[in-house]
């Protein structure tokens, strides 16, 4: 089947197998930062941005993208530039495999809720499995990077 959709900003149009997962699709066409973890939902390392909404890109077929906007941290760098450093400086990224998952779903956060709370950025992050850190050098570096705006 042939598909049309736009990855990145840039329109894509490709034949492929009606049972191709979306995770599969953006991999083969260089948007290495989404990861293949768990294959069940549960540990939001494949995440992207469909049509500006985070999905998991392990548990939607490539067909279901077609007519939409796909976005990877590829596609998405100067955004995330701006708090990714916060997240490193509080020792966030000890081993970096979940780090695509958590900056795409605080991408999708802060452009909800520009101004969350702990207990917001908690829930909306819950999906995201990381093994190192615990989840609080994540939260301290989004709660300081929303400071540092704050304060001009």
């Amino acid at each position: 089947m042939e598909i049309k959709l736009t990855l990145n900003g840039k329109a894509v149009t490709a034949h492929i197998e009606a049972d191709t997962l979306l995770l599969d699709f953006v991999r083969a066409r260089g948007c290495l930062s989404v990861k293949r973890g768990c294959e069940t939902e549960n540990c939001g390392l494949c995440t992207v941005l469909l049509d500006g909404k985070p999905i998991l890109s392990c548990a939607t077929l490539a067909a279901r993208a077609a007519g939409h906007h796909v976005q990877t941290l590829e596609g998405l760098q100067e955004e995330a530039a701006d708090f990714v450093g916060f997240i490193a400086d509080q020792g966030a990224e000890q081993c970096g495999f979940c780090n695509p998952g958590f900056v795409m779903n605080t991408i999708a956060l802060l452009r909800e809720n520009p101004d969350p709370t702990d207990d917001e950025i908690r829930a909306y992050l819950a999906g995201n499995l990381c093994r190192c850190s615990g989840y609080e050098g994540q939260l301290r570096g989004i709660r300081a990077y929303l400071d540092s705006k704050k304060e001009g």
